[in-house]
């Protein structure tokens, strides 16, 4: 960990620019002088010493064991979740409208499961600066400001009028206090790199009733947009992404694509031509050190054509 932690002090994520939206961003009132002012008297990170290659940061990220589930874990009288299963309904249609995304940097690490630690990482984490401001992503009540040492970091979560809570973690500062309401596009925090972290970035989640929703499925944050006005949250969905391209062009994709879902269930992918480690761990939502320590190959080894390589 003291390792890492040295890392943690050379590494730089660089601005992101915004996508082209594919639907118009319900944005809220431009920033009050307050706000500018609070931009300009942001501390600036001293710890932002050298540029390190973007997959650099990734693959390190990937090599932190995920943060233990706030909802389930180390908690007593200010439990996370307050939900009991029974009230959880099957289906519920949500409006995503009136939306702010949380701030404007790509997806450095995806939502799903890390085969190499047993748990599923259950949110995006987003690029940023330290000390980036954080943005709320809807209306809403903040019902929980804390620090979790061996995860989150410092954290906010914001409980909104559309059902869904959204958390905010290894914020340097929360700018919120719990029962504070706040509107889309308020500042509720200062990004960073506290708890379990190897260098500045957003870990975002998306909640209904306690179930960790992807957020890719109601977020195209390529296009720095929602994918619709509603998402339909389904118990046996909730994981998954969503993705709007046209049906032609999925079903190409498809037929060309050599990772197919069969290879995951199964648990192996059998190298082909072109393939690279990257290209591969990418297709499985892992970065090239996971597949690598999966399969337990030295840094150096080359894939050959043929080869089966494990998955989990």
């Amino acid at each position: 960990m003291n390792f890492l932690k040295s890392i943690s002090a050379l590494l730089l994520l660089t601005s992101v620019t915004f996508g082209a939206g594919a639907q118009k961003i319900v944005s809220k009132s431009p920033h009050s002088d307050a706000h500018k002012q609070l931009l300009a008297n942001q501390a600036k990170s001293k710890d932002q010493i050298q540029l390190v290659e973007k997959n650099t940061f990734i693959d390190l990220i990937d090599d932190i064991e995920p943060e233990p589930d706030i909802y389930t874990e180390g908690w007593n009288s200010k439990a996370v979740n307050p939900f009991k299963e029974s009230e959880v309904p099957d289906t519920k249609v949500i409006d995503v409208r009136g939306y702010f995304m949380p701030v404007p940097g790509k997806v450095t690490s995806n939502y799903g499961y890390r085969a190499r630690f047993g748990r599923m990482h259950k949110g995006i984490d987003l690029a940023i600066r330290s000390n980036d401001t954080i943005y709320a992503a809807f209306d809403g009540k903040v019902r929980l400001t804390a620090y979790e040492a061996k995860g989150y970091g410092n954290y906010v979560i914001i409980r909104h009028p559309n059902d869904l809570e959204t958390v905010y973690g290894h914020l340097n500062k929360a700018l919120v206090k719990p029962d504070q309401f706040v509107k889309a596009g308020d500042p509720i925090g200062l990004g960073g790199s506290t708890g379990r972290s190897t260098g500045p970035h957003l870990h975002f989640e998306t909640r209904y009733m306690g179930y960790a929703i992807n957020p890719n499925a109601i977020f195209d944050f390529e296009n720095q947009t929602t994918h619709t006005d509603t998402y339909t949250f389904s118990k046996k969905t909730y994981t998954k992404a969503r993705n709007y391209a046209p049906e032609k062009t999925l079903a190409k994709a498809e037929k060309n694509n050599p990772y197919r879902a069969a290879d995951a269930e199964v648990g192996t992918y059998t190298v082909k031509k072109g393939d690279t480690l990257s290209s591969i761990a990418k297709s499985y939502g892992m970065s090239a050190t996971t597949l690598r320590k999966i399969n337990d190959m030295s840094s150096g080894e080359v894939i050959k054509v043929g080869q089966v390589l494990k998955l989990k």
